[in-house]
């Protein structure tokens, strides 16, 4: 459990820089052998992308340090329960553990609206791990769509 938080305090360091940019806080890591592969913060605005999601960022940069697109026996450490994009980024990485914050009703891919990281129709399930350190996650997203209304 402590492992867990320590790792996503690494991505909500990185959800602060997102919201630095005035995009929504989300901050993900990718984790292989105890060694952080890839990092990421959303950056859709920034970027004028709309695909430019920290997971999504986070798995590209993964992809190159590991020469690889398959991620097998990776953990993706996220602040928010991913989309469905993301969600289907990761199965196709072959991400084996996805370790989310908060969880996400209106869009969430991995059990909250849709159930896409352990479906059972795909050739992959994605182990899911959720509420690791969940109020600050939810306590940053709040005072950010707060101040935005």
């Amino acid at each position: 459990m402590q492992e867990h938080q320590d790792w996503m305090k690494i991505a909500l360091d990185l959800a602060e820089k997102a919201e630095a940019l005035g995009e929504v806080p989300v901050g993900a890591i990718l984790v292989k052998d105890n060694q952080i592969v890839g990092q990421g913060f959303n950056q859709p605005i920034s970027k004028n992308d709309p695909s430019a999601h920290a997971e999504i960022l986070v798995l590209r940069e993964a992809g190159q340090t590991l020469k690889n697109y398959r991620l097998v026996d990776t953990t993706m450490y996220v602040t928010l329960e991913p989309c469905a994009m993301c969600a289907m980024a990761m199965v196709h990485a072959r991400i084996k553990t996805l370790v989310f914050a908060a969880s996400e009703p209106r869009t969430g891919a991995a059990g909250s609206l849709y159930q896409l990281v352990q479906n059972s129709g795909h050739n992959h399930q994605i182990e899911i791990i959720e509420g690791i350190m969940q109020q600050e996650s939810s306590d940053m997203l709040r005072r950010f769509f707060k101040a935005r209304r």
